[in-house]
């Protein structure tokens, strides 16, 4: 990592942008694994939410910890923002994507990513290298 930001000259200063570029990215993966898994078996649409929000949650929970890990300080506090900025994000784009109104499903979203964040915060706060 630190061979590219000499390449770009591209430095991120900020914790919680990184522990949202951080979900961005495991957000990527998991739709991809949720394309190739619908599309390779019998499940349905209808069926995915459990899978949606399960991605939702671990991208939420990496996001926490590269956040935490960056800032070396207040673990729950940084995960639970990253986690709430992303679903924040996320509310945005699929609003202006595709008109999606407010359902029962935001709230609970609001939950999973939030408590995951904070969880990865907890985590990633302890894996930094100024608790050791």
């Amino acid at each position: 990592m630190n061979s590219l930001s000499r390449i770009f000259g591209l430095r991120n200063a900020s914790p919680v942008a990184s522990g949202l570029y951080w979900s961005a990215i495991w957000l990527a993966i998991g739709a991809l694994l949720l394309s190739i898994l619908l599309a390779g078996s019998t499940l349905s649409e209808s069926g995915m939410a459990p899978w949606v929000f399960t991605v939702h949650g671990c991208a939420a929970l990496a996001g926490g910890f590269a956040s935490a890990k960056r800032s070396g300080r207040k673990g729950w506090y940084f995960g639970m923002t990253n986690g709430l900025l992303y679903t924040l994000a996320l509310l945005t784009i699929s609003f202006l994507a595709t008109d999606a109104s407010w359902s029962a499903a935001v709230p609970l979203l609001l939950l999973v990513t939030g408590l995951s964040g904070a969880l990865g915060g907890m985590l990633g706060v302890n894996a930094g290298s100024g608790s050791r």
